[in-house]
């Protein structure tokens, strides 16, 4: 038994994992008040995780008076359709983490997408190490920043977790991104956003930094 969906997979393929969520899928576009009380709900999981001992990345220091995480007010402009691209011949690589180690992931296709007006993309990667783990085999990963970090947002960026097989439009929430591990404490190893993942503007959606 794991969950939490399976520990934020494998903590971002170290190999244990903190508490992932399906961020977008085919679906049918929500009104926002269903929309609101979905993320609602998100939000009210990821403080349960945060607040189990067992789970929680805070350091006991920090866990004892652990209130709720900080989040942007939910945004629905930060709910878009949004057209996959899918790329099969992508060769794997290793992304860089916020310690020595390397993660080998590939990359699934590309997210395009209109935020503020302005036409985006973000990559969607696969880790091959979860890929090998039996019950893991669908996690994919679109780690991002934008102009919120370091004035809102943690600094090293944030990330979504996205189920395979996507279809060609999903619908895509970033109020429901979340702050790697190492944004709370140095015992972790993050995954940093690659250069083709960080969009110019402001995300004001999901979590935000609490320093």
């Amino acid at each position: 038994m794991i969950n939490a969906i399976q520990r934020r997979a494998l903590l971002v393929a170290g190999l244990i994992v903190a508490a992932a969520t399906v961020v977008a899928q085919p679906a049918p576009w929500l009104s926002a008040e269903a929309h609101a009380a979905q993320v609602s709900e998100f939000q009210r999981e990821l403080n349960a995780e945060y607040r189990d001992p067992a789970q929680s990345p805070l350091p006991p220091t920090v866990l004892k008076g652990f209130g709720g995480l900080p989040f942007y007010p939910i945004n629905y402009d930060c709910y878009v359709d949004a057209t996959f691209v899918r790329d099969s011949t992508a060769a794997p690589f290793f992304m860089p983490t916020s310690k020595p180690r390397q993660a080998p992931y590939r990359k699934c296709g590309e997210l395009r997408f209109s935020l503020n007006g302005q036409a985006l993309h973000l990559t969607v990667y696969q880790n091959l190490d979860l890929l090998k783990k039996p019950g893991y085999e669908n996690y994919l990963f679109v780690p991002f920043t934008d102009a919120t970090n370091g004035h809102g947002t943690y600094g090293g960026g944030r990330y979504l977790d996205l189920r395979s097989p996507l279809a060609a439009s999903i619908l895509l929430d970033f109020n429901r991104a979340y702050n790697p591990y190492c944004a709370y404490s140095d015992r972790y190893s993050c995954p940093i956003p690659p250069a083709e993942n960080h969009l110019r503007g402001p995300v004001p959606a999901g979590v935000m930094s609490d320093h």
